[in-house]
């Protein structure tokens, strides 16, 4: 079905490539590790037609799959938010990639705050293999005292995910999340500072076993140094300066909002340091590119793209 695009896409693709080329790190054999996040929006259906139109729902077209492909493929994992309840698009995508990958993903998160959401990796098994570990972050009651009398009880709206992986000699745990959006800013706090504290412990504990522990995902943190950012990283998170750079931006809307996230522990307040070497990371304005042929609006982009743009971090082996 995609083996032949029309040559309008097949050019839009050529160009999305190059950009992508001259944006993103090559992958390097043994040499370096490129983990990313994504919240790409509502991700589910998609209308099987190269170009949707005004009357289809939904927007996403066989165009916007390709694209949103060649945009993953540039990584060796990308944690992937906002995955719906059917994963045609998902499903679509990982076809496109071909049988060198593969994914790993959770089951449909339930009730109306979590909106229908899965959570999901998508990896280059030449690349990367699953080493083990998968399972879904769940607090103790006991954890509720001075956190929320509620919250904690009642667990996260969207349980984070984690799942290990092995890359050479290097296994690591990455954590994905997607944090409750609320009525106002402050609605976020309690799953902020629950997550950050349920990560404390753990980074602790999994450091016996030589586990480096990542955490990335949709914080819904709005700007750099609110309170949501500073109750995020107040066990001890670290987020490198080159992803908290001013131009590093997270939404195609806005250019202050610091929704997505890639952390981790650096040996700050008694927790321990990451074995993986930090190399560089950055976001992927695919505006310029992705689909620029067809004169979309970014409303309309958003949802055949992301209204997201995609977050990556480069480690060295």
């Amino acid at each position: 079905m995609y083996q032949t695009p029309p040559p309008e896409v097949q050019e839009n693709l050529r160009l999305l490539a190059e950009d992508l080329d001259a944006k993103i790190p090559t992958k390097q054999l043994d040499r370096n590790l490129l983990i990313a996040s994504w919240n790409i929006r509502a991700f589910g259906d998609l209308t099987r037609k190269w170009a949707s139109e005004e009357k289809d729902n939904p927007k996403r077209d066989m165009h916007a799959v390709l694209c949103i492909a060649e945009i993953i493929r540039r990584f060796d994992v990308i944690a992937v938010q906002e995955v719906k309840s059917n994963i045609r698009a998902l499903r679509d995508t990982l076809k496109i990639l071909g049988p060198e990958w593969s994914m790993i993903l959770t089951d449909v998160t339930k009730g109306d705050a979590g909106n229908g959401e899965r959570m999901a990796y998508l990896f280059d098994t030449r690349r990367v293999n699953l080493s083990g570990l998968a399972g879904e972050l769940v607090v103790p009651k006991e954890w509720s005292k001075g956190i929320s009398d509620n919250v904690m009880t009642e667990q996260f709206v969207r349980t984070p995910y984690a799942v290990s992986f092995r890359s050479k000699s290097q296994t690591f745990i990455l954590v994905t999340l997607h944090v409750i959006y609320g009525k106002k800013a402050e609605d976020r706090i309690p799953e902020l500072k629950g997550i950050a504290q349920w990560l404390s412990g753990w980074a602790k504990d999994i450091n016996a076993y030589h586990h480096n522990l990542i955490v990335l995902g949709d914080f819904n943190i709005e700007e750099r140094g609110d309170l949501l950012h500073k109750t995020f990283v107040s066990e001890g998170l670290y987020v490198p300066d080159a992803l908290q750079n001013e131009a590093v931006t997270r939404s195609i809307f806005n250019q202050t909002k610091f929704y997505d996230q890639i952390a981790w522990f650096n040996g700050d307040r008694g927790q321990p340091k990451l074995s993986l070497e930090f190399n560089t990371g950055g976001n992927y304005d695919f505006t310029t590119t992705a689909m620029i042929n067809r004169g979309l609006s970014r409303q309309r982009l958003s949802f055949m793209i992301s209204d997201h743009y995609p977050l990556w971090a480069e480690f060295k082996l």
